[in-house]
Order: C-alpha cells, then sequence, then structure tokens
C-alpha cells in the first residue's frame, strides 16, 4: 500500500463466531465477500468490530491469513493491532507481514493510558517494526488517548504512516489537520453518523462499522459524497442513520453483530466478557433495526 491507496470505503469487518465462541471462518468469509461485492476499497480485519482484544494470538493470524485468501488481491487486506505491549504489537505485525496483509491499523496501548510523550514512542517504535503502510487509529472517546493536530504534525517524519481513522467524534479535527498538516495523511472518518459532515469538509476515506450489514447502500453512500450529489446523499443518510448510531454504543459489537444476523450477513455470537442482548435491551434494537429495514430503499 501507498498513500493512495488509502481512500474510500475500509469497513472494519466482523470477526464470526459460532454459539460455542469458537471461530467460524467460513461465516467471516461470506461476510467479507458482501463487502468486496458491494465495491469497498480494502478491508480491515481484526478491529474493534472485529474482537480483536478478545481473541487468542494463534486465533488473530488465522483471522489475517483466511482475510488474505478470501481477498485474493482484489483489494488491500488491513489489520488492526490491539497490543497491551510493544513485544506483543512487533511480533504480532511481523507474522501479518509473512501472511499477507497489505498494512495496519494501529491503536495505541490497550488497557494503559498514556501521556503524549508515551503514545508517541508507542506509535514510532511500531512503525520501525514493519515497512507497511499503517493506519493511526485515533479514538479518544474509547481509548482514553488522544492524538491532537499538533502530535500528528510532530508524527510526519514517520515515513510509513499514511492515514489517520479520526474518530474523536469532533468533526472540527478534519479542518485542524488539514490546516496543520496539509495533504500528509489521508484522513477517514471513523465515525458512521458523523460520515456526511466528515465528507462535506473533505475525508479520503471512511472506516464504517454499522455499513457492513448493508455494504450495496453504504458503498453508495460513498459515492454519491464523492460526486457531490449532496440531496441524494443526504436522503439516503437519513434512512440509515439510526442504524449507523448503533454504532456509537459501548455494546457497539453486539448491537452490529444483530443487525448483520438481521441483514442475512452473520450471526449475533460474541465472545465473551462480551454477551449476547437480552430482554429489554434487546427488543429496542431489533425495533431500531427492523423499522428501518422496512423503509429500506429499493
Amino acid at each position: 500500500m501507498n498513500p493512495s491507496t488509502w481512500s474510500g470505503v475500509f469497513p472494519a469487518v466482523l470477526t464470526q463466531l459460532h454459539q460455542d465462541q469458537s471461530l467460524d471462518l467460513d461465516a467471516s468469509a461470506r461476510h467479507w465477500q458482501a463487502q468486496i461485492d458491494a465495491g469497498v476499497s480494502g478491508l480491515i480485519v481484526c478491529g474493534s468490530l472485529g474482537e480483536n482484544q478478545c481473541l487468542q494470538p494463534d486465533e488473530k493470524r488465522a483471522v489475517v491469513k483466511h482475510a488474505v485468501e478470501v481477498a485474493a488481491g482484489r483489494v488491500p487486506v488491513v489489520s488492526g493491532v490491539a497490543e497491551m505491549n510493544t513485544q506483543a504489537a512487533v511480533s504480532y505485525m511481523r507474522d501479518c507481514e509473512k501472511l499477507g496483509a497489505s498494512g495496519f491499523m494501529i491503536m495505541p496501548p490497550m488497557v494503559y493510558k498514556s501521556d503524549p510523550r508515551e503514545t508517541q514512542h508507542w506509535f514510532r517504535a511500531l512503525a520501525k517494526a514493519t515497512p507497511l503502510s499503517w493506519m493511526l487509529y485515533n479514538n479518544p472517546v474509547g481509548y482514553n488517548t488522544d492524538v491532537t493536530p499538533e502530535m500528528f504534525v510532530e508524527l510526519a517524519d514517520i515515513p510509513n504512516l499514511h492515514a489517520i481513522k479520526e474518530s474523536s467524534s469532533n468533526t472540527r479535527r478534519i479542518t485542524e489537520l488539514r490546516n496543520q498538516t496539509g495533504d500528509r495523511y489521508r484522513i477517514f472518518t471513523g465515525v458512521d453518523d458523523l460520515f456526511l459532515e466528515s465528507a462535506i469538509l473533505g475525508i479520503d476515506g471512511w472506516v464504517c462499522g454499522s455499513g457492513i450489514a448493508f455494504p450495496k447502500e453504504n458503498q453508495q453512500l460513498w459515492d454519491l459524497a464523492k460526486a457531490g450529489k449532496w440531496d441524494e446523499c443526504r436522503a439516503l443518510y437519513r434512512w440509515s442513520q439510526p442504524l449507523m448510531k448503533l454504532d456509537t454504543h459501548i455494546h457497539f459489537v453486539q448491537y452490529i453483530k444483530l443487525l448483520c444476523q438481521e441483514t442475512g450477513l452473520g450471526a449475533e455470537w460474541v465472545r465473551e466478557p462480551r454477551l449476547t442482548l437480552a430482554g429489554a435491551e434487546r427488543e429496542q434494537v431489533l425495533k431500531i433495526i427492523r423499522d428501518a429495514l422496512a423503509k429500506r430503499p429499493a
């Protein structure tokens, strides 16, 4: 991958499981294939939606290997990197290189909340461990570590850092990044229900979450925005917004797996400590999903 490869829709795809919590690679392959058929530009496996932090080391590697086989060179396969320490992250990245991954989406250190100096050291150390292109995943809401525009100015000397997944939920950041770093980075939005607002401000791509359940409509949203067809884009966005909002809850993995089950692109089984939805919460989410799907555009 190179900077120009980082553009378009890169869905953060699910890791499908059997009810007993074991990997279901066949179901995962069908889920990934549906994204490719819809016209996405790349696949991101083992991200937050891919339940990276709940998978065993050998399972993560099995997912990456299978995704590379399914993609078969049609789109790049990017792996999320979510580890507790530098050594584990470096080992994982080197194994992914051997398995044929095209690049990485690197998260900040898990569990430990690093300060700005430690955060920069983490990303620099991992960047040195691989020649592959990578995206920095900035999600201070979910991971309590914020990479500010000023920090991205300092990180600009890392040659293989090509993209940013901006998930601060503050769309001001897009303009601040452009003003301070110009076109140095390819900027992706990572918050589904801020997609249209982000697109208007000027982004290069979208790491979508809920859209993996309706990949054709999701890809159409991107295409309409890129073409500047704002009225059509706005209408489709209004339909999808209740579904996109499912990506902003603490139970977003359970919500989106249930959504994919309702659209025939997956099953709701999750890896503990997560549990599948139950009771009033499950019924409430199902109502949101089914109400939206009843109005699904032709």
